[in-house]
């Protein structure tokens, strides 16, 4: 008799991963390396509970792929960060996964060679040693938490994590991020309306219990507190911005509707400049300026920067990558960056310390 195959039909192989207190010890985290993500986060939530009046801003590139790059670019954020952390607090977008819609590159931790080796035991070990050395130059750090296994191994050196427009709808995210130690933003869905993020925001503030891994790799029931640090971030979606003024409030109206408390962050990239980089600026200016007539919502910012302007595809030869230029979605240069940041300190700065909370109050009253 014939025996019947039904198994991995369409699997090639299989290769055991590096578990996640192995990569630990392998590279290992320093003590003020620890310390600046303990004080970060604490930071973080801080701005969020509104007992610190700053704004939070996330800024970076849109994907790492050059290590020497990445911690240019942080020598300069650290500098311009203690610039204007009166008022402002700058937190590196430093992310290693890229969601695809059809295929292309997938990030550092999948591919970090660039040339389709998908070494990904040497990627998550190359991501390890960036989040480390960023975070020993006291500078906090940021991610998009794309695949549910990768959180175990890099997460203890994450201050603010993300969730993409694609996942915010997907259970399995959202049982993970109700788990993360860090504070983490739901972006709205592709098609810009809310529904989707909000329903998020109430499921990642409740306990979950979901299959994962622990952190000697086995596959176990993870059982989860809530996250209650999750709020919204507005991206645009659908053809259209959602960073304007009125569709603030009534993302202000829904949050508050949901019982949820009315944080919102506005992404300056993605949708709401329609994708031109160049446009992130007037984005910024224009949710300032909201700040500057009295919103209470908007606690922070997300912009897409770079060393150098605009993106590139990753050409054959290697040695052909232009330094500092992203090979995904197209950045603002350091230059923009560092006008963009410090202009917002100059729009707003008067008006955080006696913003208070929004309330449901205040949106009768208006």
């Amino acid at each position: 008799m014939t025996e019947l195959i039904v198994d991995d039909l369409n699997v090639l192989s299989e290769e055991t991963l590096i578990n996640p207190n192995e990569l630990k010890k392998a590279v290992p985290a320093s003590a003020e390396a620890l310390a600046t993500v303990a004080q970060s986060r604490i930071a973080i939530r801080e701005i969020l509970e509104r007992k610190d009046p700053r704004l939070l801003v996330i800024t970076g590139p849109c994907s790492i792929h050059d290590i020497d790059g990445a911690l240019d670019y942080a020598s300069r954020l650290k500098k311009l960060a203690d610039e204007v952390s009166d008022n402002l607090y700058l937190v590196m977008r430093v992310y290693f996964e890229k969601p695809r819609t059809t295929i292309g590159w997938k990030g550092l931790i999948n591919d970090p060679y660039l040339n389709d080796s998908f070494n990904i035991v040497e990627g998550l070990k190359i991501g390890r040693k960036l989040l480390i050395d960023v975070a020993e130059l006291g500078l906090s750090t940021s991610t998009e938490a794309l695949d549910p296994v990768s959180p175990q191994y890099l997460q203890d050196m994450i201050s603010w994590s993300a969730i993409g427009a694609r996942t915010t709808e997907s259970q399995t995210h959202r049982e993970m991020a109700s788990g993360l130690s860090s504070a983490v933003g739901f972006k709205n869905g592709t098609d810009g309306g809310l529904e989707v993020a909000i329903n998020a925001l109430q499921s990642v503030s409740e306990p979950h219990r979901f299959l994962g891994i622990n952190h000697e790799g086995a596959v176990s029931i993870i059982h989860t507190r809530g996250n209650r640090h999750a709020h919204i971030v507005l991206r645009g979606g659908g053809g259209t911005t959602n960073y304007d003024s009125q569709n603030v409030s009534v993302c202000e109206q829904q949050l508050l509707k949901a019982g949820i408390p009315a944080n919102i962050m506005i992404d300056c990239s993605h949708a709401n400049s329609n994708k031109d980089h160049n446009l992130q600026r007037q984005v910024m200016e224009n949710a300032a300026n909201q700040i500057s007539d009295g919103n209470k919502s908007i606690i922070g910012f997300m912009v897409e920067s770079n060393i150098n302007a605009g993106n590139q595809s990753i050409p054959d030869d290697l040695n052909d990558l232009q330094y500092g230029v992203s090979v995904t979605d197209k950045c603002v240069d350091w230059e923009t960056t560092e006008t963009m940041i410090r202009g917002l300190q100059q729009s707003v700065r008067e008006f955080l310390p006696s913003r208070g909370v929004l309330s449901m109050a205040d949106l009768v009253k208006s």
